[in-house]
């Protein structure tokens, strides 16, 4: 959920300068409300409406905490369609565009509250994020001319997450929703914790950024540009209020007060309340999303178990957080998609938008549509993911290597030394700021792996080179067998594809390790998210890790390779490997060194779940 974001298709919105089209609409006309709640507070709204026309049009509304007025035009002041970057493809044709502060944010009156559950839903007298979003609709509806009567709402990341809150108890004039990188579950594995593990630098720099200020994002004042020095230096999670904070961040004291799958932390999830889709939702996620892979992944599952009407719907592409809304997305990082996927997208949620509020077109949707990396190839299923998948275990064995076949030894194993001293970082140095001038935040998901593997704490497991392409489509799921010498840890698993030693066509290619899947896992919640426990030094334990749905083409050629580490810092905080209650309040003697053992045999096989299509 990052200020970078800004309001849903709007990166590249005023400065892009396209060629003037003949269009049925050449103008829009800014204003800006004041819009009342129910409750009597006020939020900051601004209003694109479509300049000297007759005709009715729907509203496309977003919500924020990043700031809405960000037109660089007076009051009443009318702004070119073709400035309207990526969203002037429905602009041309006619939508009145909204944009509003969330409560307590920017000129919004009220209170903020990071992730507000749904009050309504226990106490009618509540105001929550449904119910202001209910409000700003039927007030608009009401107050805005020429409008048809419908609206629907999207955003990507926070405002995908309201445009998801939007969906629960809905006003009736609210016909659809694309929620876009929008997180479900803050503690299972979006933003702020991944299976329990806290993400540390990402947790401090967020909190920080839309907390200390209700007029502005917020930038920490780090006093250097390598960060993972900084974080190493920070010591013990306490030292945050105790030097920098003061108690002054609601969100970070609740991290602290809440470092279990508790209470607060199963209110603002969005599996709690939503469970069946009421108007028809279109998720989209990236595979490559830094902040929020796994929510729309999760919820698309989870609506779709009692999605009776056929309403719930899903697009995954080869994107970061919001990347299908930035430039052409024809790549990320080093890796090419060799094609316009951001195009093709907006042409999409236009057609979605079009049919649910204007009637447009034949409403033939497909259930997913998921873009093929390592192929570069759109594909639709009618299921997501598809039955027609097999799958194959791909075994790590104790000499390194990797295959589908089970080992038969009795014994076998690899291990490694974990120190929290000297943690693995996430990316190669420096880690610049997550939000910094330079910083490679956005593209370390496709980063070139390579950097770690001579590490004495990192394994690898790797399958002899291809003789035929594999294609993977679905949920990969990593089981780990695996014991430590402490009473807690860490495990991070990573799928990845190793290009070939040489390419002579596209030399940088060559030897590329590129991650398509990996995740964290906290070992004290491997029984119970609520209920963590500690580890048996020395007894081996399985640990079932989701890796996320994929969709990726393994080329003939290449090498599929395991990875396996127990610090990944520090977009991680790190594991004492001591089990201490509460982590954010462990102390600099409860960090101890730790012996990983990874089990590579016939009792206990490390092994990972691939849904693998017939060719």
């Amino acid at each position: 959920m990052r200020k970078t974001i800004l309001p849903a298709l709007l990166i590249c919105l005023f400065f892009t300068n396209l060629q003037a089209q003949s269009d049925t609409i050449a103008s829009y006309t800014k204003k800006t409300y004041m819009v009342p709640m129910r409750d009597g507070i006020r939020l900051f709204t601004v209003v694109l409406a479509p300049a000297q026309s007759t005709g009715s049009y729907p509203f496309l509304l977003e919500r924020s905490p990043y700031g809405s007025d960000f037109f660089p035009i007076a009051e009443d002041s009318a702004i070119s369609v073709n400035r309207l970057g990526t969203l002037r493809p429905m602009a041309k044709e006619g939508y009145i565009f909204v944009f509003q502060d969330m409560r307590g944010k920017f000129k919004s009156e009220g209170t903020f509250e990071m992730t507000r559950p749904l009050y309504h839903l226990f106490d009618k007298t509540k105001t929550d994020e449904s119910t202001d979003a209910y409000d700003a609709i039927d007030w608009l509806v009401k107050s805005i001319k020429n409008n048809n009567g419908k609206a629907g709402i999207h955003g990507v990341s926070y405002p995908g997450y309201l445009a998801l809150d939007a969906s629960v108890d809905p006003h009736p004039a609210l016909k659809a929703s694309s929620p876009q990188a929008s997180p479900a579950d803050m503690f299972l594995g979006d933003d702020f914790h991944h299976n329990g593990a806290f993400r540390l630098s990402y947790g401090f720099e967020y909190s920080y950024l839309v907390e200390n200020d209700k007029l502005s994002n917020s930038d920490f004042p780090f006093p250097q540009y390598d960060l993972y020095n900084w974080y190493l230096q920070l010591g013990s999670l306490k030292n945050v209020n105790d030097k920098y904070f003061k108690g002054r961040l609601p969100a970070w004291n609740d991290f602290v007060k809440h470092p279990d799958y508790d209470d607060y932390w199963k209110r603002a999830s969005t599996l709690t309340y939503i469970h069946k889709p009421q108007i028809p939702i279109m998720h989209v996620g990236g595979y490559f999303d830094q902040e929020d892979l796994n929510g729309p992944q999760l919820m698309y599952n989870h609506l779709e178990k009692k999605d009776s009407f056929n309403r719930n719907f899903i697009v995954l592409g080869p994107w970061n957080h919001g990347g299908w809304g930035r430039r052409k997305a024809d790549s990320l990082g080093q890796i090419s998609f060799e094609s316009n996927t951001s195009a093709w997208f907006q042409a999409l949620e236009k057609r979605w938008f079009d049919y649910w509020l204007k009637g447009i077109g034949d409403g033939k949707f497909a259930e997913a549509n998921c873009f093929r990396t390592g192929s570069n190839t759109w594909k639709s299923y009618d299921t997501w993911p598809p039955k027609t998948a097999e799958v194959k275990k791909l075994y790590a064995t104790a000499d390194h290597k990797a295959g589908f076949t089970k080992p038969l030894a009795l014994t076998g194993a690899v291990s490694y030394v974990s120190d929290p001293a000297s943690p693995v970082p996430y990316r190669s140095l420096p880690i610049e700021a997550t939000y910094g001038e330079g910083s490679r935040w956005y593209t370390w998901h496709v980063e070139d792996q390579r950097f770690v593997t001579t590490r004495p704490d990192v394994v690898s497991f790797m399958m002899d080179s291809l003789t035929e392409d594999i294609t993977v489509t679905g949920k990969v799921t990593a089981h780990l067998f695996a014991s430590t010498t402490g009473t807690d840890a860490d495990f991070v698993v990573k799928l990845i594809d190793v290009y070939p030693a040489f390419d002579a066509i596209n030399k940088k290619m060559s030897g590329y390790q590129l991650p398509v899947a990996m995740e964290v896992f906290r070992g004290r919640f491997r029984k119970s998210f609520s209920s963590p426990s500690p580890l048996t030094p020395n007894k081996p334990e399985e640990f079932v890790i989701d890796l996320h749905d994929i969709n990726h083409t393994f080329k003939k050629g290449h090498h599929i390779m395991i990875q396996v580490q127990s610090t990944w810092f520090p977009v991680i905080d790190r594991n004492p490997q001591k089990y201490v209650p509460n982590i954010f309040e462990a102390k600099e003697s409860d960090f101890i060194k730790a012996t990983q053992t990874i089990y590579c045999n016939s009792k206990y096989a490390t092994y990972v779940e691939l849904p693998v299509m017939k060719q």
